[in-house]
């Protein structure tokens, strides 16, 4: 257990780098709009590219995003009875719903757009739109982002366990949204 809580130190290390990073990119997405629509309406001057890149920055952050949400447990649940019972219970609750549903998803996710990614690697595929850019970095990142979350959700399977075995401690601290 202890060499898996290591890989689960360096998989959190690496989901924390990318999120934050992601944070990051908010800004910058932010910047390269607004520059975007200061030239196009005081220059007339426009580019599919600025447009693009914006779309590759939020598949990036979103993706890449959702592994480190995963970790700081602030992810999106559909609370029926988490809150309301033991910490126990809920590690339980954690190792079913990351063993049934998300890693097998999003490992098939991952299988199914690593084709897609590749494809468009060989092919040097290039936005069809004037101006566009080439079209593999941001397919690298939906494979990326997916093989990322099954990473993370082993991470997260593996400190679980761990807490259940009485040999880490797992912060189950949920709390419900106000709306």
């Amino acid at each position: 257990m202890a060499i898996l809580l290591r890989i689960s130190s360096l998989v959190d290390r690496l989901s924390e780098i990318l999120g934050k990073f992601s944070g990051y990119l908010v800004l910058l997405c932010c910047l390269v709009s607004a520059g975007n629509a200061l030239i196009r309406y005081t220059f007339n001057i426009s580019s599919n590219g600025w447009l693009e890149i914006q779309w590759y920055m939020f598949a990036f952050i979103v993706l890449m995003g959702a592994a480190h949400t995963l970790r700081l447990n602030e992810h999106v649940r559909v609370d029926l009875v988490y809150g309301a019972v033991s910490e126990r219970k809920r590690l339980w609750i954690d190792v079913i719903g990351l063993v049934v549903f998300l890693i097998p998803a999003c490992t098939y996710l991952a299988w199914i757009c690593f084709p897609f990614f590749w494809l468009s690697w060989v092919q040097g595929e290039v936005s069809s739109n004037a101006g566009g850019l080439i079209r593999w970095p941001v397919k690298l990142i939906i494979f990326s982002g997916f093989a990322l979350l099954v990473l993370q959700g082993l991470s997260e399977l593996f400190k679980r366990i761990a807490a259940l075995m009485g040999l880490a401690a797992v912060d189950t601290t949920y709390e419900k949204p106000l709306q």
